[in-house]
């Protein structure tokens, strides 16, 4: 089995400025990096709703390069800044993409704080290529 590096379109920037892989594919099986609400540039994105969905545009384009959906995510983990007091709008905007079951497995945490000032979540999850929906 080998290793396959998952690097979007856009996301060249993560690769080289801090060194670690948006993705890797290993057999059917997709390993994301944590996604945080930044644009191409590594700008963190203004407004809480906004983030929550950058974040999961950034998801979204490493499961893309990988040839997988969100209908392949299996398990998600959530990191979320400080409290957790925006997850009924968390909770809105994860919705948008994972629209109907079966649904991935999710653990949420609270933590102190991230690499960058001024985000509010961290999404990372594993997929499972070619899975029956």
């Amino acid at each position: 089995m080998k290793r396959q590096v998952i690097i979007p379109k856009g996301m060249e920037n993560i690769h080289d400025t801090y060194h670690y892989a948006p993705g890797i594919l290993v057999g059917d099986t997709l390993y994301l990096s944590g996604q945080v609400g930044r644009d191409a540039e590594l700008n963190v994105v203004e407004g809480t709703e906004a983030q929550f969905v950058q974040a999961f545009e950034n998801v979204g384009k490493v499961l893309t390069a990988a040839g997988a959906t969100f209908a392949d995510v299996v398990e998600l983990e959530t990191w979320f800044a400080d409290d957790m007091a925006d997850l009924k709008t968390f909770l809105a905007v994860k919705d948008r993409y994972f629209k109907a079951p079966p649904y991935p497995t999710w653990t949420g945490f609270a933590v102190k704080g991230f690499s960058m000032p001024g985000l509010l979540v961290e999404i990372k999850c594993k997929a499972v290529l070619g899975l029956d929906a």
